[in-house]
């Protein structure tokens, strides 16, 4: 019976570990599963598409609209009805209207206005009577505009490409620092699974150092406290151990859910041991900058609506005017093939006047308030994009030099590792002390975690400036440009 029960514990502890899914990736694997299903590249896509709609609802601005509109109405009720006497009397009404108005509208943009043109009929039943009159408009050409007043058509031409050369940059932007993100979540669990690894071998050493000791300690060949300091290792060791793999399983949890990850799996990660040696000029780095970075098309979107908004601001504080005339042909008859027999013409012109006699300097007050902002944004913006230009060029310099670090740091790893085996084989051999062991062991975990540290900082810079500059200096092409599905 317990043979039994041994062998169902093993075969489904094998089963467990069977159905256990381990993933290995690569830090290029992770981006391109970050790129394409993390939760912040999904946010940028649905970004962009908005940014694509409202360019659309703007261009469509300024191309004809077509509308058709009808409004039937049926009055049945006792109302009061001027007589041509001028006397009023309470007549007792009982109609059917029904008329359908076709038209075409272009805006203008230099001006604001808006030029139409519109056909329209209507029909008149007088069910009391059984009266029928139709009343046609065959062709009505007309103009609107506000005179003196703001011109949004004209302003939104200045400010909409920039606001959608800025959202297609921004794009492009947001998912090289989805990159830079990943590359950052990546290397942390690297870090965590190098910690682990460090305290899994300093523990397996500790361990089998303290056993060899006990057998030297009870020839008395070794002091008790140097025995002493060999279990405080190896309990030491065995604490970083736990500590290790917790670190290990919360950092895992990040990097899954930054993925997209909507399983549970292992992720074991593998750090490439080398980096791409190239330099990047700041020259062409701050040219690519310009031209392909988000933030000088920002600046200059923010400076236009600060001298929108001014322009605003002035042309409600003074005189205001609205014109419109129109010109057409128009007839009525009892049939509805009369209304359209030898139409008459038609025209119609109205102009309204605005002028603001006092108002207590609310239209002054508002001016100077939007003058002031025009200032704050220049401002701004001059700052701005000098700590932009300050910025990529720190970058450039950091990066330029980080890669001698990442050679460093891989150099000192293995010769730190190299000492700890010789310092280790010294001490067993009754060579040297535990404190040279000890100050092996430490130096030998500091540069292995340096050269983590080296390769996280390096890739992080690289997609940074890839974010930055829209540009990969190491194939020396602009970053390919490639927009979500509409």
């Amino acid at each position: 019976m317990k043979q039994l029960l041994f062998i169902a514990i093993l075969l489904g502890s094998i089963t467990a570990s069977a159905q256990e899914e381990v993933m290995h990736l690569t830090l290029p694997q992770a981006i391109e599963m970050a790129q394409a299903h993390s939760p912040e590249a999904e946010a940028a896509r649905h970004t962009y598409r908005a940014a694509y709609w409202n360019h659309r609802f703007y261009r469509a601005n300024y191309l004809p609209s077509v509308t058709l509109t009808s409004s039937p109405y049926f009055n049945k009720q006792i109302s009061k009805v001027t007589q041509p006497d001028g006397t009023n009397l309470f007549i007792k009404q009982n109609q059917l209207s029904v008329d359908m108005d076709l038209k075409i509208n272009q805006n203008i943009w230099f001006t604001g206005g808006s030029l139409f043109v519109k056909s329209n009929v209507q029909r008149l039943d007088e069910l009391e009577t059984d009266v029928t009159a139709y009343n046609s408009q065959p062709i009505v050409i007309g103009y609107e505009q506000a005179l003196f007043g703001y011109n949004s058509l004209k302003w939104d031409r200045r400010i909409e490409p920039v606001r959608f050369r800025e959202a297609r940059k921004a794009y492009n932007e947001a998912l090289e620092l989805v990159a830079s993100q990943t590359s950052n979540l990546f290397f942390n669990l690297a870090t965590a699974q190098t910690n682990l690894d460090i305290a899994s071998s300093n523990y397996a050493s500790a361990d089998t150092l303290y056993r060899y000791a006990e057998g030297r300690y009870n020839i008395g060949t070794i002091t008790e406290n140097e025995m002493l300091q060999l279990e405080i290792n190896k309990l030491t060791e065995e604490t970083n151990m736990m500590n290790a793999r917790i670190e290990v399983e919360d950092q895992m949890q990040v990097l899954r859910s930054f993925l997209g990850f909507q399983r549970d799996v292992t992720l074991k990660v593998i750090p490439e041991g080398e980096v791409p040696q190239f330099e990047i000029p700041l020259g062409e780095a701050l040219k690519m900058a310009f031209e392909n970075s988000p933030e000088p098309d920002m600046y200059k979107r923010v400076q236009l609506q600060s001298q929108s908004n001014l322009a605003y601001a002035k042309a409600n504080a003074g005189l205001k005017a609205d014109l419109y005339v129109q010109f057409g042909l128009s007839q009525t008859g009892d049939k509805f093939t009369d209304s359209y027999r030898n139409p008459m013409n038609q025209q119609y012109a109205s102009i309204g006047i605005s002028l603001p006699i006092l108002d207590w300097g609310r239209g002054k007050g508002q001016i100077r308030v939007a003058k002031s902002n025009v200032d704050l944004v220049n401002t701004q913006a001059e700052q701005g994009m000098k700590d932009f230009e300050l910025n990529v060029a720190r970058m450039v310099r950091q990066f330029n030099l980080q890669s001698q670090y990442v050679k460093v740091a891989s150099k000192t790893d293995r010769t730190a590792d190299r000492r700890y085996e010789v310092a280790k084989r010294l001490y067993i051999l009754g060579k040297s002390t535990i404190l040279d062991l000890n100050a092996a062991i430490t130096e030998k975990d500091a540069a292995r975690r340096s050269y983590i540290s080296a390769l996280k900082s390096y890739w992080s810079l690289y997609y940074g400036l890839r974010s930055m500059t829209g540009y990969d200096f190491e194939k020396n092409q602009k970053i390919e440009e490639n927009y979500p599905e509409i």
